[in-house]
């Protein structure tokens, strides 16, 4: 850019896609001064009763406890504090974004009233970005010189309005989409700038699609502003006809829910869920009564390998659910990184659970799926990749021996930018061997072209060891010696154990996750009772 360009933002909420795709832009456009404007009326005593009775009728009984369930989030997301900005997704919090010193924000009670529109025009933005805004009219988003922008999570001209994903997955379609288009008076009709089409997978559900929606959209929105200020905007008008939606009653959402639930495969039987689901109501009383605090002081350390929608078995975990599993743990546990572990040799004492996070293996949906969730929450991880198989159309053992279709891998560029962002990256040996099963001189060579690439690539001088497998048997004493001779600086297990007491830098126990935990089920693992 030849000038310092000014972009102006339209919003009723700051959340985090927002701030998020605000924060890209900048990165990708560094000079840019941003004004962030917010919708934030007030309203009266009666227009609220009045607006929960229209909604209540709507709506029906339901809308009681769904109600309730929301002012109970709101309270529990205003009483939770932000990551610390050198945690993961820590640049992406509100502080941070209002630290910037090229960004400006304001709140409003209206933001189409005349001090508003002043407020703009003084701005003199050449860009309007729509973001979670409330239906903008002409005086506002003409202001800007090349005009405004929309992100819009559905594919035009056939879903326009709301919500996202919501009714290509009540029609039954085979995709979604994200669109960025040119805001003009009537809803979701101006031009479109730049489109993304999502395929719906095969146990795909309702937020595990708007949470991959949110990284399109980031992406799609960091290109379109790209091209706009640097003087290539695009603009393919809209094919006629199409159809605008509202927001679906809560009997319609019960309904997409019970048929998406009905999509996915059978759980263990109901004897032993009902059985499981009573031992983990027992141990979370247990622990809100504060019974946990006589224990011994242990880290759990969990253990993931592929977060996807596209299969379900026992090295997954869906999206939506990793997302949940991930919330829990920000409102629920103490959060640690890797290297906070291995200084835990004599194990605290806390009020709440100590976690810590890690993937095996090195799939590409770490980076698509799970990396976006963990910046999201905050959540510190660890990801252990067999540096010879990643990066290549290569394929690991168990994917062979089971059969499984080529999975698409992780490259070096993704763990670079995975490492720029806070996460640690360590060794899964070269590739995918057994460690107890291998000769002595393979183990060495493995051990050596892992450690030597993770150098090479990424800078790191004495990675972890998460051996493959993970069982006692895969690994042995005199292997053992090998990791050290090696110079990895500890090593990771996989056989479902908690660390109590202290913690063995040499054998960090893990514990496993998938798809077959409930939540309730997840933050019973989170208390490392058995």
């Amino acid at each position: 850019m030849t000038s310092q360009k000014r972009a102006v933002v339209f919003t009723g909420n700051p959340a985090y896609l927002l701030r998020k795709t605000i924060i890209e832009i900048d990165r990708e456009l560094p000079g840019l001064s941003w004004l962030i404007l917010i919708h934030s009326p007030k309203k009266s005593a009666g227009r609220l009763l009045k607006n929960q009775w229209r909604l209540l009728r709507r709506n029906g009984w339901r809308w009681v406890p769904y109600q309730l369930g929301n002012i109970r989030h709101r309270l529990i997301e205003r009483n939770e504090a932000d990551p610390a900005p050198s945690c993961p997704g820590g640049e992406y919090t509100l502080r941070a974004l209002k630290s910037r010193s090229n960004v400006r924000l304001v709140r409003v009670q209206d933001i189409h009233a005349q001090a508003s529109l002043a407020l703009t025009k003084g701005f003199g933005p050449d860009l309007g970005l729509s973001l979670a805004a409330p239906v903008l009219r002409p005086p506002l988003f003409s202001i800007p010189a090349l005009g405004t922008i929309n992100l819009h999570q559905g594919k035009v001209p056939d879903y326009r309005g709301m919500p996202p994903a919501f009714w290509e997955l009540w029609n039954d379609e085979q995709s979604v989409g994200c669109t960025v288009h040119w805001v003009e008076e009537k809803l979701d009709t101006g031009d479109i700038v730049c489109q993304r089409t999502v395929e719906r997978a095969a146990f795909s559900t309702l937020p595990g699609l708007q949470l991959t929606l949110d990284e399109v959209g980031v992406d799609l929105m960091r290109e379109a502003v790209k091209d706009i200020l640097l003087g290539t905007p695009r603009r393919h008008p809209q094919e006629p006809g199409g159809k605008t939606y509202r927001k679906p009653t809560l009997v319609q959402v019960a309904d997409l829910t019970r048929r998406l639930e009905g999509l996915q495969p059978a759980r263990v039987s109901l004897p032993v869920r009902l059985l499981k689901g009573a031992r983990s109501t027992l141990g979370l009383a247990g622990h809100r009564l504060g019974l946990t605090q006589l224990l011994t002081p242990r880290i759990i350390v969990l253990l993931y390998h592929r977060v996807t929608d596209d299969v379900r078995d026992n090295l997954t975990v869906g999206i939506g659910q990793f997302d949940r599993q991930m919330a829990l743990l920000r409102r629920h546990c103490r959060l640690l990184s890797l290297g906070e572990v291995l200084e835990s040799r004599i194990i605290p004492k806390s009020g709440k659970p100590l976690v810590a996070v890690t993937f095996d293996d090195g799939y590409l949906d770490n980076y698509t799926n799970a990396v976006p969730i963990m910046l999201r929450h905050g959540i510190p991880g660890a990801f252990f990749v067999s540096t010879g198989i990643i990066d290549t159309n290569g394929r690991f053992p168990h994917d062979v021996e089971r059969r499984n279709p080529r999975i698409p891998l992780m490259k070096w560029d993704h763990l670079r930018m995975m490492r720029q962002w806070g996460f640690t990256i360590g060794s899964h040996t070269a590739h995918h061997i057994d460690c107890a099963a291998e000769a002595e001189e393979v183990v060495r060579s493995e051990l050596a072209e892992s450690r030597d690439a993770l150098k090479r690539e990424l800078g790191i001088t004495h990675p972890l060891l998460a051996y493959p497998y993970g069982g006692r048997q895969h690994m042995t004493p005199q292997r053992l010696e090998l990791v050290k001779e090696a110079g990895y600086a500890g090593c990771l297990s996989a056989y479902g154990a908690t660390n109590i007491g202290a913690v063995d830098p040499y054998n960090i126990l893990r514990r496993g996750c998938h798809w077959e935990y409930s939540d309730r089920a997840f933050l019973f693992e989170c208390l490392g009772l058995r």
